[in-house]
């Protein structure tokens, strides 16, 4: 009897691990055919240099935070800090969202999260007392006290965006324009769709997929995964080279990726709730800038932060979900520099 009863356990239990790998790897992103011989280049070849600037660590609180500053040919116009989103570090600004800025004479700026790249991984964090976007708006200020930096533009994407929100309302002096992209005012607003809930399940199932069994290839491919994942039903091919060749200089070079920072992260945003009473109180050039076809925050989340902050300037485009391909950079960086020389400037 025992032995039958462990038969029909392993019979149970066979099945529904047959029936959980089906899943996973039904559910997960398929990655385009030509992904892996491009992997087995990049994990074959010399890594690029990545870093191109002066790098560095700002003091915010006893963190420390890593930036890397790259500066124009010539004097710089003036300062561009660059704010990521939840769970990536400074490697997640693409070169070609970065040079062109710099072509154009500004100084651009990016930071590892706290969590993240070489800043401090933050090893005591409890739930019940989480950092907050109060903290982490700390350490962009701390960054442009390092660089000697008075007053900036802030780019701020996804968590990054809320964080620049942060800075512009608490920190204005400082701010010359605000750039908030693909973010939300409060992302837990009950009025408003929240974050998709079927987009972070297949996040999950994804990871489960591809970090199950470290390695450096599954760890190209979960990355490669979860932008197409983010991208939703537009429309664009990837530069599988590019995200393989950072997340490679990511594990080789640096200190590779903080399993334990995006519950982290999610906190400090719970924690900090809406700024809506806040953001009407921001008197500075602003773009708000938002994908319409954005599968993660949706669409309605920038429309209602652009209605609340003042004379909010907007660029709506069609086809670019939770992420930023190239093949709107042109059009992004345009209408940002553009408002760089707003008349409301100071």
């Amino acid at each position: 009897m025992i032995k039958k009863i462990f038969i029909i356990f392993g019979a149970i239990l066979l099945f529904l691990l047959v029936g959980l790998s089906i899943y996973i790897f039904t559910s997960a992103p398929q990655l385009p055919p030509e992904a892996d011989e491009i992997i087995s280049q990049v994990l074959n070849s010399e890594l690029p240099e990545v870093i191109k600037g002066e790098t560095g660590y700002a003091e915010s609180g006893g963190v420390k935070i890593w930036y890397e500053s790259i500066k124009p040919d010539d004097s710089a116009k003036a300062v561009v800090l660059l704010i990521m989103g939840i769970a990536n570090d400074a490697l997640a600004w693409p070169d070609y969202f970065i040079q062109p800025l710099v072509d154009s004479g500004f100084q651009v700026v990016r930071y590892d999260h706290r969590g993240t790249g070489m800043s401090d991984w933050i090893d005591n964090w409890h739930r019940a007392n989480p950092y907050t976007l109060d903290d982490m708006a700390r350490d962009g200020i701390a960054i442009m006290d390092a660089i000697g930096a008075q007053k900036i533009h802030i780019i701020g994407v996804s968590l990054g965006g809320m964080i620049a929100q942060h800075i512009a309302i608490y920190n204005p002096e400082r701010v010359s324009t605000l750039t908030s992209i693909m973010s939300s005012g409060y992302i837990e607003d009950p009025e408003l769709p929240g974050i998709s809930i079927d987009v972070i399940r297949k996040l999950l199932v994804t990871n489960v997929k591809y970090g199950l069994f470290k390695s450096e290839r599954n760890t190209i491919k979960l990355h490669i995964a979860c932008r197409l994942l983010l991208m939703g039903d537009s429309i664009y091919s990837l530069d599988i080279q590019h995200i393989a060749e950072h997340v490679l200089y990511n594990l080789r070079t640096r200190k590779g990726y903080n399993p334990r920072v995006s519950p982290q992260h999610i906190a400090a945003t719970s924690a900090s709730g809406s700024r809506y009473e806040k953001l009407p109180e921001i008197n500075l050039p602003t773009l708000i800038i938002h994908g319409k076809s954005d599968p993660l925050i949706p669409f309605v989340h920038g429309e209602k932060l652009a209605s609340l902050i003042p004379d909010a300037d907007t660029l709506w485009i069609e086809g670019m979900g939770h992420d930023i391909p190239q093949i709107y950079v042109d059009t992004i960086l345009l209408k940002i520099i553009s408002d760089f020389h707003s008349p409301g400037l100071q």
